[in-house]
């Protein structure tokens, strides 16, 4: 099982490269168990996003 550290490091990982399908497998499984990691590859996304639409000078929509 892998741990939040580890969780966290592919779910950051995961916005650079696409992860292998054991990867993708072994951080599905701790985000269905672990709210924080879940919440923290939410966030991760939103940033992204939000860093996306800023680069294309655009205002982004939050989510609320």
């Amino acid at each position: 099982m892998m741990n939040c550290q580890q969780a966290t490091q592919l779910l950051s990982e995961k916005l650079d490269r696409p992860l292998t399908r054991k990867e993708k497998m072994a951080i599905g499984m701790h985000t269905t168990l672990c709210p924080s990691c879940r919440q923290f590859g939410k966030q991760m996304e939103e940033l992204r996003h939000i860093s996306k639409s800023y680069t294309k000078g655009e205002v982004p929509e939050t989510k609320k």
